[in-house]
């Protein structure tokens, strides 16, 4: 059964995927809340398809954006937290698309490079801010 979970935001669309049924409602509650603290954060002017996977492809270890505004987030077998990590990681990656002039052509350094490093570093902080503002959400991102 898929699990399609669209999220309006001012001239924004967010369509998640739960393939795999990986997630809870309560964890989906916790998702959406997050993208819309993402997006609160860097938002995103254009859609954008989140996919949760059940495993990697040739292009990512846990997450990969993709042109068209595509992101693909490995969540079989993770830590909820670890989902949001990567999920953030990869928002700032489609912000630097949208917004900073990044092109899907463009040679990105991927280890120690400023578009990795800035996504490394944000994506730390937004989940730490994430629950600082929202605790109620801690039990759930965290897991039993």
């Amino acid at each position: 059964m898929v699990i399609s979970l669209s999220l309006i935001f001012i001239f924004m669309k967010v369509k998640l995927k739960n393939k795999e049924n990986y997630f809870s409602e309560v964890e989906l509650s916790t998702i959406e809340k997050f993208i819309k603290y993402l997006q609160k954060e860097v938002p995103l002017v254009k859609g954008v398809h989140i996919t949760f996977d059940k495993q990697r492809n040739e292009h990512m270890t846990t997450g990969v954006r993709l042109p068209k505004h595509n992101i693909h987030v490995l969540a079989k077998d993770r830590l909820l937290i670890d989902v949001l990590r990567t999920l953030s990681h990869e928002w700032v990656h489609e912000y630097q698309h949208q917004k900073m002039g990044v092109k899907d052509t463009d040679k990105i350094q991927p280890i120690g490079g400023p578009e990795e490093n800035m996504a490394n570093v944000l994506s730390g902080i937004f989940i730490k801010k994430f629950l600082k503002n929202f605790p109620e959400h801690k039990k759930v991102v965290f897991g039993k």
